[in-house]
């Protein structure tokens, strides 16, 4: 078989399946989250007695890590890049970029729960231009 009358993979369904099955995990989160009359309970343990603190905000920020590695795995798949060198003149590609985002952001967090303490929303605004910056230009 001639590598001009190989099939390409359906990238439509293929990603049609990832996204929906990472919808399907995200509900089946949500639905094992402890709840009272008044709703979802935020931050109770969803496996009381476990060995970590298992909360609904805790298990979902592990969950969009994951799915963000699927989801640059995917890309790096389907869209081959060749690295690139911006302001900190190294050669980055995209999962660099989202590493150096994500420790970044961990440091920015830190430092806001340092000097202001909770909440943190000002913190995720900051670490969202934080990560269109490092993602447009390094």
């Amino acid at each position: 078989m001639s590598a001009a009358s190989a099939k390409s993979p359906n990238w439509t369904a293929i990603s049609a399946t990832a996204g929906g099955l990472w919808l399907a995990g995200l509900a089946a989160l949500i639905a094992i989250a402890p709840r009272s009359e008044d709703g979802i309970e935020w931050f109770e343990q969803i496996s009381p007695g476990g060995w970590m603190a298992w909360s609904l905000p805790v298990a979902l920020f592990f969950y969009i890590i994951a799915g963000l590695l699927v989801l640059f795995t995917l890309l790096a798949i389907r869209f081959p890049e060749t690295p690139r060198r911006g302001v900190l003149r190294i050669e980055t590609t995209r999962g660099d970029r989202l590493f150096i985002t994500l420790l970044g952001s961990a440091l920015i967090h830190l430092g806001w729960l340092f000097f202001f303490g909770a909440p943190v929303w000002w913190a995720l605004a900051i670490c969202l231009v934080y990560a269109v910056a490092v993602f447009r230009w390094v």
